[in-house]
């Protein structure tokens, strides 16, 4: 399917989403700080899907992560989850370009299969986006050989 980073300070939480998003058929890498976040971002292959805490570090740390994966891929999709959920943490991080926002205690949801959802959406999502962006080059091509 995809490459995924997972961005989460709790090991457990880590290894939870790694497992059901490997069970999709994912390639999962798991990193625990927002520094090591970074780096993978930027010296790593492009990863279609990153799904960070909110706050890993500290409590805006989520929101450098999405500067830095925009500022990588502009197709980057990001998914913020978080264990303490609030409005201001949602929009702020959807204003930035945050794909989604999933609180991980929200009563009465699977939070790792709403993860799992989450992420095959934003793959379809940047999947979509990838091949539009050919096709404008494409058609772009094709107008430049045509003029000439």
């Amino acid at each position: 399917m995809g490459r995924v980073l997972v961005i989460d300070d709790e090991e457990g939480v880590r290894t939870a989403v790694r497992r059901r998003l490997e069970r999709d058929g994912h390639l999962v890498t798991l990193v625990g700080t927002a520094e090591d976040a970074i780096r993978a971002i930027r010296e790593e292959d492009f990863y279609d899907v990153i799904v960070t805490d909110m706050s890993i570090d500290q409590p805006g740390s989520g929101l450098d992560i999405i500067k830095a994966a925009f500022n990588r891929d502009l197709f980057a999709e990001v998914i913020v989850m978080t264990a303490y959920g609030n409005v201001a943490n949602a929009v702020e991080s959807m204003r930035r370009g945050a794909f989604d926002y999933i609180e991980k205690n929200a009563p009465g949801v699977d939070a790792y299969e709403a993860i799992a959802q989450k992420v095959d959406s934003a793959m379809e999502r940047r999947l979509r986006d990838l091949r539009t962006v050919q096709l404008w080059e494409r058609t772009a091509h094709q107008v430049e050989s045509g003029n000439q």
